[in-house]
């Protein structure tokens, strides 16, 4: 089953009065359940093409179709519970809430959803659980490393069970040891939850456990790798 489908996608830019393709007609077909590598030097597109996929941002041409439903048609409300439902997001910088704990920063997705508190408990409990948290559910931003801090970002975006999760360099400011264990746990959530995931990133580790690999240059995919 497709989960993404991307066709024709464009988006330009302005700079300096100039505009600037940072995507120049990408054609991609992302099924359920891999765990794909987008990879290529700053300003190839990765974190662009990333973006539109998770409707972050708004295409100058072509369409993005995410679990059967075209972006491009969907306003407003309409395109935030689709986010909100359906896609998980692991950035860069974490992005956690700083003065809300570990658990409430897993939960809160669920909490926007509006699920009801035992269930929500349960799939909080869980999947921190999962990412190897157990026991610092109530810790905060500041009390985690951040490795720890990373993997309660991967529990946010995994908890509500979406379809897709987006990560944005998710190992680049992380030691190697913490990076080579946040690998491990996503490669274990996409083989035994089947969690889709798409990277960019520059970190040869990611690209290394990757199922396929994506590299793109000047706005273009260049070349595709199945493994």
């Amino acid at each position: 089953m497709d989960i993404v489908k991307v066709n024709n996608l464009k988006r330009t830019y302005e700079s300096g009065g100039l505009p600037v393709k940072a995507l120049d007609g990408v054609d991609l077909t992302i099924q359920s359940g891999e765990f794909t590598v987008l990879m290529g030097p700053s300003g190839s597109g990765k974190t662009t093409l990333l973006n539109l996929i998770g409707g972050l941002d708004e295409p100058s041409g072509g369409t993005v179709v995410v679990d059967g439903k075209t972006l491009g048609e969907m306003k407003g409300n309409a395109l935030s519970r689709m986010r909100l439902e359906r896609i998980g997001f692991i950035f860069q910088a974490y992005n956690l809430i700083p003065v809300l704990t570990a658990y409430e920063n897993a939960e809160f997705v669920l909490l926007m959803r509006g699920m009801p508190e035992a269930e929500r408990r349960a799939k909080v409990m869980a999947t921190l659980k999962a990412v190897g948290l157990e026991g610092m559910e109530d810790r905060r931003p500041n009390q985690l490393s951040g490795g720890q801090q990373q993997r309660v970002a991967v529990a946010r975006a995994i908890a509500g069970e979406p379809a897709l999760v987006l990560a944005d360099e998710p190992t680049a400011n992380l030691d190697s040891k913490t990076s080579d264990g946040l690998i491990e746990l996503m490669k274990h959530l996409n083989d035994e939850m089947g969690i889709t995931f798409v990277f960019s990133t520059h970190d040869p580790k990611v690209m290394a456990a990757a199922k396929r690999v994506v590299r793109m240059l000047d706005g273009r995919i260049e070349s595709e790798e199945l493994r």
